[in-house]
């Protein structure tokens, strides 16, 4: 096993965090707020309770069939449910447990976050792979994809291979202290070649891993950490530290890849959005765009498990797109060079697009409201696609939802899901290119 932590400098830090407000910060649309736009296609609710097998909604990725569109998938990690499987028209296809990991001592796993991994060789044969972080276990596991698509009986099969090593811990006893894996996205730079990001649970390291494949199933190797920043100088002089409950550091989750720079987008919950060149420490960080209430000093109370501001008048040095927690992101990509990076603003409901190229300028922010179905609220995790989904032409975007409010959900129970929403109606409403 290869690790190596890379460390960042504080004049680097300073130089990179106190980009002007107004260099990242764009309007949402001309002289408005957030555009809306609309969907009438959810999934099923799913329920974080004993009857619904404990399974709370958090990420998706999207399979796209390479002959038939209409055969794509959607996966998304349940946590302690394990993951589902969902067609086009959102109907669940598969439930796949979330089963003790291979290992001697594996326990019962806890999925966070998928991405996709395509043309592995398992079992003698190219395969899609769906990978996803397991927090209980502290590793990547793997699931390959049925060529059949939505035709198949069984999407998913687990071809993990056995005794894969912890990103984050020792052992198995530090696992059991929660800092472990947390978001995930698939990188793969060359043909025949593919690499996973993995963020780190309570902390504010990232890791890399080189995914391997050979007769026992798909595994990783070579891991390699960053530890990004978890303090700010402010240009008052004061130095912040984003308010969380003791032992817990301002974590990153969302991540994805620009597959044609090498370019890492992260998000960090209560801090922005983060850009960074792979490998890990080939080059500065850049805080893209910045939480509002970035650089307000906060205090965290036991009792309610809240942060509240030491001085409610005190000045913000954030952004406008972005209020925490910043979740989800990933990458629609135009032709050329052209593309957009969208991040979910979990705090106000809302999502913020940025240009993937130059300095990433802000192209707006969009909400999603329901036709027929409810509101999509609170998301965590997001998937899109630049390629046809089934009916949806212009590319699909699917988008976690929590609470689900819908008309078919008990509203006595803790209810999350996943809504489509076709990328054109957001293209459309926020004008892009």
């Amino acid at each position: 096993m290869r690790r190596r932590l890379a460390a960042l400098s504080a004049t680097l830090l300073l130089l990179t965090v106190l980009t002007p407000a107004s260099a990242v910060a764009g309007g949402h649309r001309p002289g408005g707020g957030p555009v809306t736009v609309t969907t009438s296609v959810e999934t099923p609710p799913l329920y974080d309770d004993e009857a619904g097998g404990d399974a709370s909604g958090d990420d998706p990725a999207i399979w796209v069939h390479p002959r038939d569109s209409r055969r794509s998938l959607v996966v998304v990690t349940a946590k302690e449910g394990g993951l589902r499987v969902y067609g086009v028209d959102a109907t669940e296809l598969q439930s796949v447990p979330a089963t003790p990991a291979p290992r001697a001592d594996g326990v019962p796993g806890r999925y966070n976050n998928v991405d996709i991994a395509h043309g592995l060789r398992v079992d003698g044969r190219t395969r899609d792979v769906a990978v996803v972080s397991d927090r209980y276990n502290d590793q990547v596991r793997f699931f390959a994809i049925d060529p059949a698509g939505s035709a198949a009986a069984t999407p998913l099969t687990e071809v993990t291979a056995p005794e894969q090593e912890f990103l984050f811990s020792p052992d198995r006893e530090t696992v059991a202290e929660d800092h472990t894996a947390y978001g995930l996205a698939v990188y793969q730079p060359r043909r025949g070649e593919a690499s996973v990001v993995v963020t780190q649970e309570g902390d504010t390291t990232v890791a890399t891993a080189r995914i391997t494949t050979g007769p026992d199933g798909v595994g990783y190797t070579d891991v390699e950490h960053l530890a990004l920043p978890g303090e700010f100088r402010l240009p008052d002089g004061t130095t912040w530290v984003p308010c969380a409950e003791p032992g817990v550091g301002p974590q990153l989750e969302g991540v994805a890849v620009d597959r044609r720079t090498g370019t890492l987008y992260a998000t960090q919950e209560d801090v922005g959005l983060w850009r960074l060149p792979l490998p890990l420490g080939s080059g500065a960080p850049r805080l893209v765009d910045r939480v509002r209430d970035f650089g307000v000093h906060d205090v965290y109370d036991p009792e309610t498990e809240e942060c509240a501001p030491v001085d409610p008048g005190a000045p913000s040095y954030g952004g406008t797109n972005l209020t925490a927690d910043a979740e989800g992101v990933d990458i629609w990509y135009g032709p050329g060079r052209t593309g957009s990076v969208i991040v979910s603003s979990q705090g106000d409901d809302t999502y913020a697009v940025y240009s993937l190229t130059g300095r990433n300028r802000s192209l707006g922010t969009f909400r999603v409201a329901g036709d027929g179905v409810d509101d999509v609220n609170g998301s965590d995790g997001l998937a899109v696609s630049n390629a046809p989904v089934g009916g949806y032409r212009s590319g699909l975007l699917v988008t976690h939802d929590e609470p689900e409010t819908g008309p078919d959900t008990d509203p006595e129970r803790d209810a999350t899901g996943f809504s489509y929403v076709a990328w054109g109606e957001v293209a459309r409403a926020l004008r892009l290119p």
